[in-house]
């Protein structure tokens, strides 16, 4: 795996012979103002990812970052990771897995490494299963592992 290559398929129905390639993104900073963006949006106002002098003195040290933040970035840090020429579209199709391993601490980087791990043909395209992790800079475990699914539609 190196950092900026990318996974590439001239047509959805090319998709099986990605099976095993990786990508792997670039770092993204994920800093308290975003967490706190999130918290509002969310509703999710609670002290580990809000209350700076509460949360020094907590589990993790200080704020951590939303599991569901970390995994709502993961269009972003997959974002270029995935070429697929020849498709109408890409569709969202669900996760079958996601596992929060370790916490993002507020100011840590992360990157997603994307691997491709199915590409089921069917009636309306392809359904491609990339295992996602997303990695936190200097750390010995991940921040999460997300299985997700897209289906990938075929041009006219």
């Amino acid at each position: 795996m190196s950092v900026g290559t990318s996974i590439v398929a001239a047509t959805p129905a090319d998709l099986p012979g990605a099976i095993g390639q990786t990508a792997t993104g670039d770092w993204y900073l994920i800093d308290q103002d975003r967490i706190t963006a999130f918290a509002e949006a969310t509703e999710d106002r609670q002290w580990i990812h809000l209350d700076a002098d509460r949360a020094a003195a907590g589990p993790f040290g200080g704020t951590i970052a939303h599991g569901y933040l970390t995994l709502s970035l993961l269009p972003h840090l997959t974002a270029g990771l995935l070429e697929v020429d020849g498709a109408a579209m890409a569709i969202n199709y669900g996760l079958d897995r996601v596992r929060f391993v370790q916490p993002v601490r507020a100011g840590s980087r992360v990157r997603a490494v994307a691997e491709v791990v199915s590409a089921e043909p069917g009636g309306q395209g392809v359904r491609l299963g990339l295992r996602t992790t997303v990695e936190i800079e200097d750390a010995a475990r991940p921040a999460l592992v997300a299985e997700t699914i897209a289906l990938f539609v075929p041009a006219e």
